[in-house]
């Protein structure tokens, strides 16, 4: 999945016009012209498609955890990173204050079945020995899941 794809997904989940997302941008004192937002809404084949890196990425899930859920006391706004499926997945778990059971809930609404251990490996340390890289696939039926649960589509 691109990252294109994973912002037009999340914004369309949530019902987020240009200018909310616009706001999500600036929690994250990142500023977003809508134009530079509608070239990056658009398909890679569109006119005018612009692509959205990892950095911009990072800072719409940060500004999405800080929207959700404030900053916590005393600590400082995040610093965009490089993201991986893992990564991406851990944002919007945050964000949304989901539990275990919670995500196998949503993933089961995408017919799609993981178990609990399985969802642990996603969330650990890379170094950890029982880690699991998060495929395409179950983040893509996440996303599937929580359209299911938030749009009914």
């Amino acid at each position: 999945m691109t990252n294109n794809d994973i912002l037009r997904r999340l914004r369309f989940i949530f019902d987020f016009s240009n200018s909310k997302v616009i706001k999500i941008f600036a929690k994250v004192q990142q500023d977003m012209a809508e134009d530079r937002l509608l070239a990056m809404l658009k398909k890679e084949e569109e006119e005018g498609y612009s692509a959205c890196n990892d950095i911009t990425l990072c800072q719409f899930l940060d500004g999405l955890i800080l929207d959700k859920r404030g900053l916590k006391p005393g600590a400082e706004l995040p610093k965009p990173t490089a993201l991986n499926n893992n990564l991406i997945f851990k944002k919007l778990r945050i964000a949304l204050e989901l539990k275990e059971e919670d995500i196998i809930a949503i993933l089961k609404l995408a017919d799609f079945n993981l178990g609990k251990s399985e969802l642990g490996a996603l969330f650990r340390n890379p170094d950890h020995k029982h880690f699991k890289p998060c495929g395409d696939q179950i983040l893509r039926n996440f996303l599937k899941g929580l359209s299911l649960k938030h749009r009914g589509l």
